[in-house]
């Protein structure tokens, strides 16, 4: 078993999962990067390993449950231990109203933001039982306001951060955190300005391209330095919430742990 603390991190092949990988491997920790494109995940291990962290690629489709428990027991048999879980990968698709929205696209996004968490979760219980370790579950603002357009979303992310809650309630040996990333400049907040117009209503369409054109978007590695930070040092006392990544109570800390600057290889 290694003497140093190992996360998963799952959705770390681009965005936000790639810099909370990248800030966990400036604290030295097994990184476990888990998504389901190869190359873009070896080029996101590079970094870490450059940055001082243990790498370890894991391509797979998390929807899939068979693929999370494959995900997280090849992890223990490369570390021998397991301290931390991201729940981090997500999709917005389908952008349709209810009526129009297609079922098959809308399951396929329980899968991915709600499903692969549980299964994940489930699998890592065992190991993170026995480190005390820590369940760091990526959620949205839209978890508790509806947005038109993003019904699937809405539903995927509330339920995630209440199953953040429950997972709190039933095992007080690990810290359970549903974490609100503010808005990020990600390939999602792209898509949104792509195919939002086509389907969401003019007034909050026009706002979220205006966030790309007053620069009122976050930089990823910013709310990416707070999950790293609950990942490794969440305390019991947040067990259960739902928090966002400018609290005080987690982003001083985070800044202090980390620093003030982004690694030299996070872009």
């Amino acid at each position: 078993m290694t003497d140093f603390p190992v996360i998963l991190v799952t959705g770390a092949s681009r965005g936000l999962g790639a810099e909370i990988a990248r800030w966990l491997g400036t604290a030295g920790a097994g990184v476990v990067l888990a998504a389901r494109t190869e190359s873009a995940l070896t080029r996101v291990a590079r970094s870490v390993a450059s940055l001082g962290g243990a790498p370890m690629v894991l391509s797979a489709d998390l929807a899939v449950r068979e693929a999370c428990d494959r995900v997280v027991q090849q992890a223990l048999d490369r570390f021998g231990r397991l301290d931390g879980l991201v729940n981090n990968a997500g999709i917005l698709e389908p952008v349709a109203t209810i009526a129009r929205s297609d079922p098959d696209a809308w399951a396929g996004n329980i899968a991915v933001n709600l499903l692969a968490p549980f299964y994940l979760i489930r699998a890592a219980l065992p190991a993170l039982q026995e480190t005390r370790g820590r369940v760091i579950n990526i959620s949205s603002g839209a978890a508790g306001k509806p947005i038109g357009a993003w019904s699937a979303y809405c539903a995927a992310k509330a339920g995630l951060t209440h199953l953040t809650a429950v997972l709190a309630v039933e095992e007080p040996r690990i810290t359970a955190v549903a974490l609100r990333p503010g808005v990020v400049d990600t390939a999602m907040q792209e898509r949104i300005r792509q195919e939002g117009p086509g389907a969401m209503d003019p007034e909050t369409a026009e706002y979220f391209r205006r966030l790309k054109t007053e620069a009122r978007l976050e930089p990823p590695w910013v709310p990416a330095r707070v999950a790293a930070w609950l990942a490794l040092h969440a305390p019991r006392s947040l067990s259960g919430r739902f928090v966002e990544y400018d609290d005080p109570r987690i982003a001083d800390p985070a800044l202090d742990f980390f620093g003030a600057s982004a690694p030299e290889s996070v872009s």
